[in-house]
């Protein structure tokens, strides 16, 4: 059984609305440390039949064809300890 992890974001050089409110809010808290925010999103997959390589394969391929906008996002793929 393999687990995937898949983390996306919005490319460096997309505006991202949702982690500058997040950024403005939490300099409004005090954290006056916090230089960036950009928000995204995460999608963990359980492919029980399938090895790692395999697993990564086909994740890549969702990735490619459904779940990530190559124009405004990128993506990183981990494999999950069991």
């Amino acid at each position: 059984m393999t687990d995937i992890m898949i983390r996306i974001l919005p490319k460096q050089d997309i505006l991202d609305p949702q982690g500058k409110t997040i950024h403005q809010a939490l300099h409004n808290l005090g954290f006056h440390q916090v230089q960036e925010v950009r928000m995204g999103k995460q999608i963990r997959i359980s492919l029980p039949n399938l090895q790692e390589k395999e697993a990564l394969d086909a994740c890549k391929k969702m990735c490619e064809e459904l779940l990530v906008n190559p124009l405004t996002e990128t993506y990183t793929l981990e494999t999950l300890p069991l």
